[in-house]
């Protein structure tokens, strides 16, 4: 255990021991994964998580397997003292943060890979990172073996792919989307926001109302190529360097809808990059 204002354990054994212990007293226990830097988005998932259980466990573990090669796993922003204050004050009951090592130890041979749901969007742009989000969220569900596990809805796909391992390999938890926290401006928080510099955050802010105005057009019955080639034609006139993808997907299996009306529940989503930063986000339609 380490001197914090959180509880913090580091180890799959004491974490489990932990949590027997508030099964042994009857209590309900919610887990909240994450890789920490964390902000007020991050903060309302806690604060969900609490009003779905007795107890919250929180995870910071930044997950090299869900990095490529060229992304910014050295530089993702880190700081687990504040990160244990802030976990806290929302009421969290116990952090894990667990090592590399503790989470892969020498000979590691496993891989979770979930079809379907991950291959567009994230899992085309991002080779690999779904097997690496998948395989390491199946660990934290196995380790914590929680009631109800939390992940926001800014990272969409995850969620369903999430949600996909655990209905296929029978896990007992429920899975539960947190809404996406976003700035007075509508940017979703991340904690890759830390990148932009004053002159980009203007640039990023302009995502959300190029979705929002998507949104809109596909309720009034627009039909989805024209609002998707809108929309990325808008990103590119904001300032955006690169537009991997903005579409219009089914909301729960993410397959291809259009190009007539969206029919049925759909989301669209949109990942664009400006200076070295990649933001995403979507909008329920």
């Amino acid at each position: 255990m380490s001197e914090s204002p959180l509880p913090i354990v580091r180890t799959v054994a004491d974490l489990r021991a932990r949590v027997a212990g508030w099964r042994a007293a009857g209590e309900r226990v919610a887990l909240v994964p994450t890789m920490g830097a964390l902000h007020e988005g991050h903060l309302s998932l806690v604060r969900l998580a609490g009003r779905q259980a007795d107890r919250t466990v929180a995870s910071i573990f930044v997950n090299p397997t869900q990095f490529g090669p060229s992304e910014d796993f050295d530089a993702y922003p880190r700081g687990e003292a504040r990160d244990a204050a802030l976990l806290a004050d929302a009421g969290c009951d116990l952090l894990f943060a667990p090592t590399v090592a503790e989470m892969y130890p020498a000979g590691f041979a496993t891989k979770v890979s979930v079809t379907g749901v991950s291959e567009p969007l994230d899992g085309a742009a991002r080779p690999g990172h779904f097997d690496g989000v998948a395989t390491v969220v199946t660990k934290l569900l196995l380790q914590c073996a929680p009631d109800v596990a939390v992940f926001g809805e800014k990272d969409y796909q995850q969620l369903q792919v999430i949600r996909r391992l655990a209905r296929d390999l029978d896990i007992p938890v429920e899975i539960v989307g947190g809404a996406t926290a976003r700035a007075e401006d509508g940017l979703a928080l991340s904690s890759r926001n830390a990148y932009l510099s004053p002159e980009e955050r203007v640039i990023a802010g302009r995502l959300n109302g190029v979705l929002r105005e998507s949104v809109n057009r596909l309720k009034a019955g627009e039909a989805v190529a024209g609002v998707e080639a809108d929309a990325l034609a808008a990103l590119a006139a904001a300032g955006f360097q690169t537009v991997d993808y903005v579409e219009v997907r089914d909301a729960e299996d993410l397959a291809r809808l259009g190009p007539g009306p969206a029919l049925g529940p759909a989301r669209i989503l949109a990942a664009a990059r400006i200076g070295r930063t990649r933001l995403i986000d979507n909008m329920a339609v």
